[in-house]
């Protein structure tokens, strides 16, 4: 009877342990329809189609980027995959756009705490966001598919848009008598940021497996009842396209601790005043439209 109480008492350590020890990494694939820029302007000049044609290559390019999600039963880790930048791409430009989409250094979560902190560098000063983590009220669907071999289940939720994420900016609807009045009297010509506004919500529907028992997914989305593999919002697709689960290395899951410690509205507050000055400032240059500040 104690022997047999005593491989119990292993037989539950090992369970435990094996659970403190389990660690997966997950590599993901985002990609977000780029603007276009056909009929604009750049400050007080017409885009012409060289000109267009460049900027949305450009636009294209840094709206594709691969992630890697290293995670454990409560924590993880989300960071850019590292690349060389080609010569000549690093321009301001290209700097803004990728701090305003949802571009960061490490993006760590805590699902047992619900809370997360991200560091950004942004207009060359370098802050940690430490905030809770958003409240998503999933619905969970019985539609499934498969992705990678696992099963999948769908799940949507309604939630607030970020005025400081470049990828939720939306085209407007300009099919009204105004617009058209315009279009007869020749004038078809308008500002970048005339064009776009922000939307007060998105909708968010993603793919999950339960077989990967952890409420973690890409950026700052989680609590399903598994892994997030893919996240669509109609603008940007966040799609797995490899997992690994119990390597021999783990990886230290720890949240960075460099940068200006600051909540998440006054980060936003920050980012949307230096937008404006941005916006001021570039009025009526060539080199690129004026920045959008979501307002």
């Amino acid at each position: 009877m104690k022997k047999l109480s005593y491989l119990l008492l292993a037989f539950a350590f090992t369970q435990v342990q094996a659970q403190k020890d389990f660690q997966g990494m997950a590599v993901y694939e985002s990609k977000t329809q780029a603007p276009k820029f056909e009929g604009m302007r750049a400050g007080n000049r017409d885009i012409t189609p060289e000109m267009q044609k460049s900027m949305e290559e450009r636009m294209k390019q840094m709206l594709e980027k691969t992630f890697i999600l290293n995670f454990d039963k409560t924590a993880s880790i989300y960071k850019e995959e590292e690349k060389l930048e080609a010569p000549g791409q690093q321009g301001g430009f290209r700097v803004m756009v990728s701090s305003m989409m949802g571009g960061g250094g490490t993006f760590y979560k805590d699902v047992k705490t619900k809370s997360y902190t991200v560091d950004k560098e942004f207009m060359g000063k370098e802050f940690l966001v430490v905030d809770s983590l958003p409240k998503l009220n999933w619905k969970l669907e019985q539609e499934t598919k498969q992705i990678g071999g696992y099963n999948c289940f769908k799940a949507t939720v309604v939630k607030e848009a970020s005025k400081t994420d470049f990828r939720n900016f939306r085209p407007k609807n300009n099919d009204n008598k105004k617009d058209e009045a315009k279009k007869t009297s020749g004038e078809t010509k308008t500002n970048f940021e005339d064009n776009f506004e922000i939307p007060k919500e998105i909708t968010v529907t993603a793919w999950y497996t339960p077989e990967i028992p952890v409420n973690q997914g890409p950026e700052n989305y989680w609590g399903l009842p598994g892994l997030i593999l893919e996240v669509n919002d109609g603008k940007t697709v966040i799609l797995c396209s490899k997992i690994v689960l119990n390597a021999k290395e783990k990886v230290e899951i720890k949240p960075s601790k460099k940068g200006k410690v600051i909540s998440q509205k006054d980060y936003d507050e920050t980012v949307i005043k230096k937008m404006e000055e941005f916006r001021e400032m570039n009025r009526g240059r060539v080199g690129g439209p004026p920045m959008p500040t979501g307002r």
